[in-house]
């Protein structure tokens, strides 16, 4: 059958609300996909539904289609988004509601039964991660547009491309070739330079939105219109691969995908070809994300300038101590960010930063407000903040759970009104997760001069969150830079690198195929990124401070 181009215009809500036109109007398209759910838009959009239980959906995604339905219409571009959120039929009949208010006739689809609320009355949002025959199902029946609420990101590409080329649900290496597809494509502009470790290597302004060309093997070639910023080629797609994922197996609730099996080729200027992939049989439960709101959070970032910065800090500390005292959760961090004898006022301060989190929402807002501001005039010398102290925000708590797939209605609602179960798969085509044995290294480099220098002058990285723990990819751009990296960068090489994470659990895999290691550091955002307990919530930087960190590099890698 022939190829199936399926684009990307949306990698999170509130990404760049041009790209879906931009993506009609650039090339070629038979299936446009968005995704705007993660973990924190989930929890936003649950307190979205408290104050409306008409709302819960992204409203963005309604505007976007109000300038391009029509457009997508005309050129016969399906499109499917998970921007249903926590109410998939209601964003279904708003789409059916603006469509007739446009006169543009579509036939719009969702899928349901993701919601395990009832199961988790603690949670404020409660959704498995479902896979893509829903959508398949939707699809197969003729909608032009199909939303669902929590499916797996990469199932708005297995969903299209089962459709389309009819492949079974046991068809796992196929079925893997798709679900890389729709890994590389789920971050939006991440695959076509954006924050791309060697950014620099092409013009970046504004990366345009990539496609993947899939084929009926599960091959792809990951690309973007032509004429749009940005470039594709084998870095850009291995760091997206990186990107929040943990050992070669990468689990979904459709298929098991072999990380360590994908090999990419560039076949051309911003075309990478993606082959070999493997997949294995689902694991026998699907992942559950839970969403509750964990209390109140305030904060306040006090400048220090100039001279005697420690001192300085340490007053702060001393002063307001009294009034921290009953608050369950305080954190202090200085950001050394002055210099000495600095040419400008704003490089000769640090910053001091205090965060503080209880479930009393008067305990972190008006008793820390007050207290921080009577010291405006009875504090440090230079005593200034960076804003005022507010009255306390909610914050969220993020976790996981597992259920089997039968504990889940996965169900397919047509445009006519038709209801189709998407039965799960029989308990022996399930596979419980196992680690990979780890891959033999490679040749260690002979002996020679080495030179102290940063491992990114010979490594890129990329990293992100998955609840409270975080991962770090880190890959090698040459053979020889390769043998090194295997071999200098251990778990506890890691460790002594980023000191935060010197008491906590670090696993570290490899994948020979990609010239990469990827580390999953257990526990070290907390409760996840809506409980904004650390500097960098979701590890977005951890890789970028990885690659800043000195080591002693050959200097046949200079």
């Amino acid at each position: 059958m022939s190829v199936l181009r399926v684009g990307n215009a949306s990698g999170f809500y509130g990404d760049r609300f041009s790209a879906m036109r931009e993506m009609l109007t650039g090339g070629e398209l038979d299936v446009l996909t968005g995704d705007y759910l993660a973990e924190l838009t989930m929890l936003i959009l649950g307190r979205d539904r408290l104050k409306d239980p008409e709302a819960g959906y992204a409203r963005t995604f309604l505007r976007q289609l109000e300038e391009c339905l029509g457009l997508a219409r005309e050129r016969g571009v399906r499109i499917v988004a998970n921007a249903g959120g926590l109410n998939p039929a209601g964003l279904a009949d708003a789409v059916r509601a603006l469509a007739d208010r446009l006169g543009i006739p579509v036939r719009v689809a969702h899928v349901e039964g993701d919601d395990l609320g009832a199961a988790h009355p603690g949670a404020l949002a409660a959704h498995a991660y479902l896979g893509g025959f829903g959508i398949a199902a939707c699809l197969r029946a003729g909608a032009d547009v199909v939303v669902t609420g929590r499916v797996t990101d990469a199932a708005l590409v297995t969903g299209p491309a089962a459709a389309h080329f009819g492949w079974a649900p046991t068809e796992y290496d196929r079925l893997a070739g798709a679900v890389v597809a729709g890994h590389l494509l789920e971050c939006g502009a991440q695959a076509t330079g954006g924050n791309y470790a060697f950014f620099q290597d092409g013009d970046v302004r504004r990366p345009g939105f990539p496609l993947a060309e899939l084929h009926t093997d599960g091959t792809s070639v990951i690309t973007k219109h032509d004429g749009t910023g940005g470039f594709v080629d084998v870095g850009t797609v291995t760091a997206q691969l990186l990107y929040e994922t943990g050992g070669a197996r990468y689990a979904g609730p459709d298929v098991t995908a072999r990380l360590d099996t994908v090999r990419l080729g560039q076949e051309g200027p911003d075309r990478v070809r993606v082959e070999g992939v493997r997949g294995e049989a689902p694991p026998p439960t699907l992942k559950v994300g839970l969403n509750r709101l964990g209390g109140f959070r305030n904060e306040v970032v006090f400048v220090l300038t100039g001279l005697d910065i420690e001192a300085k800090a340490a007053l702060v500390r001393a002063q307001l101590e009294p009034a921290l005292g009953k608050i369950a959760d305080v954190r202090w961090e200085l950001a050394r960010t002055d210099r000495p004898d600095a040419a400008t006022e704003e490089t000769a301060s640090a910053l001091l930063r205090l965060v503080v989190r209880d479930a009393d929402q008067q305990v972190v807002g008006r008793a820390l407000s007050g207290a921080a501001i009577e010291l405006a005039l009875a504090g440090y010398p230079g005593f200034h903040v960076l804003a005022p102290p507010g009255k306390g925000v909610p914050y969220g708590v993020f976790e996981d759970v597992y259920v089997p797939h039968g504990a889940v209605d996965h169900v397919a609602v047509l445009h006519d009104g038709r209801r189709v179960t998407v039965a799960p798969p029989p308990a022996q085509d399930t596979l419980l997760l196992a680690q990979v044995p780890e891959p033999p290294l490679p040749q260690p480099l002979p002996p020679g001069p080495v030179r102290r220098a940063p491992l990114g002058l010979v490594a890129g990285a990329r990293s992100g969150d998955k609840g409270g723990d975080a991962n770090v990819g880190v890959w090698a751009r040459t053979d020889d830079a390769w043998r090194w990296l295997a071999h200098e960068l251990t778990a506890d090489r890691f460790r002594e690198l980023i000191p935060e994470a010197r008491d906590l659990p670090v696993t570290r895999h490899q994948l020979p195929n990609l010239r990469a290691l990827n580390f999953v550091v257990e526990g070290i955002l907390g409760e996840g990124v809506a409980a904004q307990a650390r500097f960098d919530p979701q590890a977005k930087a951890l890789g970028e401070w990885l690659r800043a960190r000195h080591l002693d590099i050959p200097e046949s890698l200079l």
